[in-house]
């Protein structure tokens, strides 16, 4: 019996009857469906990535700005809610000081007048309540009787010589200073020793 004997093939040559394979393909490139769906789909997915990356920039961008608009909006919540406490001690601190000479007069009226007089209870009564009303604010009374000179807090009406005194101490108060926590509203006005 004798063999048929086939042709040697070529590397690159197509495999004739393989399904999918173009056999008039040249040179060996894969002419076939196959490959070119395969390198449509690689396309494909380069461009999906490129739009990938491209989202994910725009993502991060977006996510920068909601960022930056955020702590702008804390910051703007702060500065008026501190804008609105500072407006509310200024405030304060104006009625306070028109409330202050009549706060004055009633103490002066209370010194003036005889035990005996009905009126007295009422003054009383009227001074305690505006004293009270300052209170509730924060606004305080203060008298620095022996306390050392402080120009920041109170004023001197005059400097002289008072016996057991010692020099730069406040030896009287002509009238009472007021504050609302650190701000002086109305300095104290005193005598210094010298």
């Amino acid at each position: 019996m004798i063999e048929e004997v086939k042709p040697a093939r070529d590397a690159h040559s197509p495999t004739p009857g393989k399904p999918g394979v173009d056999p008039k393909g040249e040179h060996g490139l894969g002419t076939e469906d196959g490959d070119a769906t395969e390198i449509e789909g690689e396309l494909d997915t380069l461009r999906a990535h490129g739009e990938l990356v491209s989202t994910a920039a725009e993502r991060d961008e977006y996510l920068a700005l909601a960022q930056r608009t955020q702590a702008d909006f804390e910051n703007y919540r702060k500065r008026v809610a501190r804008d609105a406490a500072l407006a509310q001690d200024r405030g304060v601190a104006k009625l306070a000081k028109e409330l202050l000479p009549a706060l004055d007069n009633l103490d002066r009226a209370i010194e003036a007048a005889e035990a005996e007089d009905p009126l007295l209870a009422g003054v009383r009564l009227v001074r305690s309540e505006l004293s009270a009303a300052l209170a509730r604010v924060g606004v305080e009374a203060f008298a620095p009787l022996g306390l050392p000179f402080d120009p920041n807090q109170h004023e001197a009406m005059a400097q002289q010589p008072v016996g057991g005194a010692v020099s730069g101490t406040v030896a009287e108060v002509y009238q009472n200073g007021y504050r609302r926590g650190d701000t002086i509203i109305r300095p104290a006005r005193v005598l210094v020793a010298a």
